[in-house]
């Protein structure tokens, strides 16, 4: 197989000395976090990265919270909070598409005003007690317009590394982060809207996504070329046109579903035992497991194929999700929900890894945000179905959320699992895109 190093050589050293120069890509070397972070220019997107996707988990609890203070309805604010997260799942790939196309901060700096804009709108309407259409009118662009950063910084890893075993290490990174993300910003909401005001979190979220975005798209230097060129003019067809990509968003929909149904679940069982403030503590322990597993797994030097690892870790997801509903006691549900949540991060991480030998460089953004936008989906549907069970039944009965959709999710992954495979030279987004940068395997 041909070489696949494609950085130049130095003027004073020879060809031997390309692996001091480019540490993260020396195939012998165990990939590792430190070596990752060593990256040359990884610092200068990390960090704005980080700002700027700090709001995301924030958006949900805080529409909720203040429609519900205004309205004094949960079913209300639940409606609101559904509506933004349908209408950012549907419009993501979208965004991550011209991202590809054009270039992210081409993207990211209108999307990001529009955003601010469209959150405070919002805020703005919920507090003159405004008719819900009117909520759901300014509730759709807010959504529309989330910024895609997990995706973006994912895509400037894959341009840093280009097929580099530490893409494991990268996605497992990014995993982390998203999940830390998603402990800090509802507590950061709560906090805000409880103690400072109902409409400090969403004008906080709106404030923090302009920031942030403006700061992470300055970063002009780790950006991905963009497809789009003025030598030729080619036509991208969606990411989602490879068959693996959309086996893919079958599978992060289940991860949704799990995600969603915890949600609600866990508040309806903590308010049926007389102690909801054990809520908290509970879908923290599950999003401690999910955090202790991604940094393992990206810890671990894998000589397993990844579309193996997937259905694997994915089976052990739907065993682990299936047992939710019959747990009883505060326990054994934190127990289980901990097994739940380090089953998710690898799964999540072996899919994000898969995108980039399924996807040629030009449309990975588009990619990752059909990915994430699954997972919103999946949770936007996990929590209205959930919710109807916890009224209609047994609470506790959300439980089957997360088991039935894990299961399907399965289904669908073993049986399609081949589509995962990536075939060297093969085109599989769109005519006048180069071959896929050959890696080697074990």
């Amino acid at each position: 197989m041909a070489s696949t190093v494609t950085s130049e050589p130095s003027k004073h050293s020879p060809a031997s000395a390309r692996p001091e120069q480019h540490p993260e890509k020396r195939p012998e070397a165990r990939p590792g976090y430190g070596q990752l972070l060593r990256t040359r220019g990884a610092w200068t997107f990390l960090l704005p990265g980080f700002a700027a996707r700090q709001p995301f988990a924030m958006l949900t609890l805080s529409i909720v919270l203040l429609v519900q203070h205004t309205t004094g309805s949960y079913g209300a604010a639940g409606a609101a909070a559904a509506v933004t997260g349908v209408s950012m799942a549907l419009c993501a790939p979208y965004g991550g598409r011209l991202a590809d196309r054009y270039g992210q901060r081409a993207v990211l700096i209108p999307g990001v005003l529009v955003h601010a804009l469209s959150g405070l709108t919002l805020t703005a309407l919920a507090l003159a007690h405004a008719p819900l259409w009117a909520l759901f009118a300014a509730a759709v662009p807010t959504g529309a317009s989330v910024p895609q950063i997990g995706p973006m910084v994912r895509a400037r890893w894959g341009a840093k590394l280009k097929g580099s075993p530490l893409m494991t290490t990268a996605a497992a990174f990014e995993s982390v982060t998203d999940e830390f993300t998603f402990v800090v910003g509802p507590l950061l909401a709560t906090a805000l809207c409880t103690a400072v005001n109902p409409a400090a979190g969403l004008v906080t979220e709106a404030s923090l996504t302009l920031l942030g975005g403006l700061l992470f798209a300055a970063g002009k230097g780790t950006q991905p070329p963009a497809a789009a060129d003025g030598h030729a003019r080619v036509e991208h067809p969606s990411a989602l046109r490879v068959p693996g990509v959309r086996v893919l968003a079958v599978t992060f929909l289940g991860i949704g579903s799990v995600f969603g149904g915890m949600q609600v679940s866990l508040a309806a069982f903590t308010e049926s035992i007389g102690e909801p403030g054990l809520n908290g503590v509970l879908y923290g322990t599950f999003a401690a497991g999910n955090m202790l597993s991604g940094l393992v797994c990206g810890a671990v030097a894998w000589k397993a194929a990844p579309h193996h690892r997937l259905v694997v870790g994915y089976a052990a997801l739907a065993l682990t999700a299936s047992g939710l509903w019959a747990a009883h006691s505060v326990l054994v549900l934190a127990g289980l929900g901990f097994l739940v949540g380090m089953c998710i991060a690898p799964a999540l991480i072996t899919g994000y890894t898969l995108v980039e030998g399924l996807v040629p460089a030009g449309a990975r953004t588009e990619a990752f945000t059909w990915l994430t936008g699954a997972v919103a989906l999946g949770q936007a549907a996990a929590v209205t179905v959930a919710g109807q069970l916890e009224d209609r039944f047994w609470a506790g009965a959300g439980f089957l959320v997360p088991m039935g959709g894990t299961v399907l999710a399965l289904a669908t992954l073993a049986a399609l699992r081949s589509r995962l495979v990536a075939h060297p030279g093969g085109r599989t987004v769109a005519r006048g895109v180069g071959h896929r940068v050959p890696v080697a395997v074990d």
